[in-house]
């Protein structure tokens, strides 16, 4: 890898997103190294801030702020081959704001992994073990709304890109002469995905973890409660949190409060909230009362199981060994409890995890 762009600051330039010099450049439908820089503490949708992308010989940051049209832009953006580093964030932001997602998509946090690097591996430690240079770190909590934009955040949101395509390129290198490539593309790719950006309240109580344990009537009241919430909060474009906290929610679900009074006497439930849409949160409580579906969460695994498990994870850890990859890489715990538990079209059985581990859990489990 080299550190050219360092010594030259000229390839560096801020512009707004809809710089003609820049989209014609991304016309040409070349790689580039993207990543963002987005505000969302008081909102239920990110604001995109920045849009930073490099190619082999120069960097851009693009406003989006400031921009006029920007169909171009984003047409020609999501033609290119995107190389990130942990990029979901990033995917999700563009996501939310064009409701689109590039045609292809190498992330090299995860080909860091299936080199052999720990999982999870930051962008800052990536290039330090790639060129020795430590990245400036000063900015991650700044306010990228704010304009002008100083020179030193610039050059902090350009670091950010700086080395992506040549990581990519020493990545891909290591994998194809490891036989991985197709493997970090095959889970890259997962990352393009919609579901995993699109809001379904349906399936908002997922993200309660005091809500998984609930049963029966108390259950159906924070799946209720939480869909409730996810609308308000999509609708009025406000953080979840703000709308109700979790804490909150699932102490209504679980005590059912019979009125405005008894609502109001929860810890924590704003007052606002009450006057405001006591009638409406009453109406779910009573529509989870009305209900005659009994949920039950997943017991605990018996010693069947939990041998089973065990097992599984001794054989997903011999072969993680022997890829010299972390064993969470190819196969989560997670994944091997869903497997253990009868799962049988999840991610262990499917693209390079079967060859690799999922016919060996097979025999265990069939």
């Amino acid at each position: 890898m080299t550190d050219s762009l360092v010594q030259n600051p000229a390839t560096k330039r801020a512009v707004s997103a809809d710089d003609e010099e820049l989209v014609a450049l991304l016309e040409q439908r070349e790689r580039i190294g993207i990543d963002t820089e987005f505000m969302r503490e008081r909102t239920y949708f990110a604001q995109l801030c920045l849009v930073q992308i490099a190619t082999p010989s120069k960097i851009y940051c693009a406003d989006p702020l400031d921009a006029g049209d920007l169909t171009r832009f984003w047409d020609a953006l999501m033609r290119c081959p995107w190389i990130v580093h942990s990029g979901r964030q990033d995917i999700e932001v563009i996501y939310q704001t064009t409701a689109r997602l590039p045609a292809s998509l190498f992330d090299t946090q995860i080909a860091a992994a299936l080199s052999g690097y720990p999982p999870q591996f930051g962008y800052a430690a990536l290039v330090e073990a790639l060129t020795g240079r430590e990245l400036e770190k000063g900015h991650t909590r700044a306010d990228w709304a704010r304009r002008p934009l100083p020179a030193a955040m610039l050059d902090y949101a350009a670091e950010d890109v700086e080395f992506l395509v040549d990581a990519a390129d020493v990545l891909s290198e290591r994998l194809e002469r490891l036989g991985r490539f197709e493997w970090a593309v095959e889970d890259s790719h997962a990352l393009l995905d919609v579901s995993l950006y699109d809001a379904d309240p349906a399936a908002a109580v997922e993200r309660i973890k005091a809500a998984r344990n609930l049963r029966g009537r108390a259950r159906r009241a924070a799946v209720l409660l939480a869909g409730w919430r996810e609308r308000r909060a999509l609708a009025s474009n406000r953080p979840r949190r703000w709308i109700l906290k979790d804490s909150v929610l699932v102490d209504i679900a679980q005590s059912n409060p019979n009125g405005e009074r008894q609502l109001s006497k929860i810890d924590g439930m704003p007052a606002a909230t009450v006057r405001r849409r006591a009638d409406e949160l009453l109406a779910i409580l009573a529509e989870a009362s009305a209900g005659d579906d009994d949920y039950v969460p997943p017991a605990r695994p018996d010693e069947r199981q939990k041998r089973t498990l065990k097992e599984m994870q001794r054989r997903a850890a011999a072969v993680a060994d022997e890829l010299g990859i972390a064993q969470e890489v190819i196969a989560p715990r997670k994944a091997l409890v869903a497997a253990m538990l009868g799962e049988r079209d999840g991610r262990l059985f499917t693209g390079w995890r079967r060859e690799a581990i999922g016919e060996r859990l097979l025999e265990l489990l069939d």
